[in-house]
């Protein structure tokens, strides 16, 4: 058994080139040993864990949609809303949801305190996603590189 305790991992801050989308993280799945990038089933695990944070008024990533990875979600704290093809759906601490392929969707803390949130994903391989704010796709690979007729950056049209 590999064993950690998210408190003494390290959180990952990251913000868009112009400040619209903030946010961090803590990857616990690449702290029990979880390779991305790598093809063997092992060295990948069947899901990634992360506990994302989310700032007040902040954004972590636009709205966007997976070809092929499930998304789940649990509010560990705060409130805030969830954004899909429906419109905006209040979530709040104990709140769990799932976005499915397909399903376009983007978290936004809307109150005075951080949101915290359990996110486990599938990750397939082989997964692209698509962007309908900007209109573009992302294919995987490890420059994450957008395509829309020519190679973009990750938040073109975004901001």
């Amino acid at each position: 058994m590999k064993k950690i305790n998210s408190d003494e991992i390290e959180e990952f801050p990251w913000t868009s080139p112009k400040g619209k989308f903030i946010g961090s993280g803590k990857d616990i799945s690449e702290a029990l040993g979880w390779d991305p990038q790598s093809g063997e089933a092992r060295a990948r695990h069947p899901f990634a864990v992360e506990i994302l944070r989310i700032a007040p008024g902040q954004t972590p990533y636009p709205y966007h949609s997976h070809a092929a990875q499930w998304e789940f979600y649990h509010v560990i704290s705060g409130r805030g809303v969830a954004r899909d093809d429906t419109g905006r759906t209040p979530i709040a601490e104990g709140d769990a949801f799932i976005f499915g392929p397909g399903e376009a969707h983007q978290l936004i803390n809307d109150s005075e305190q951080d949101l915290v949130i359990y996110v486990v994903a599938d990750n397939p391989l082989g997964e692209s996603c698509y962007y309908p704010d900007s209109e573009k796709w992302l294919v995987r690979s490890p420059e994450r590189r957008l395509l829309r007729g020519e190679a973009l950056d990750y938040f073109d049209g975004e901001e």
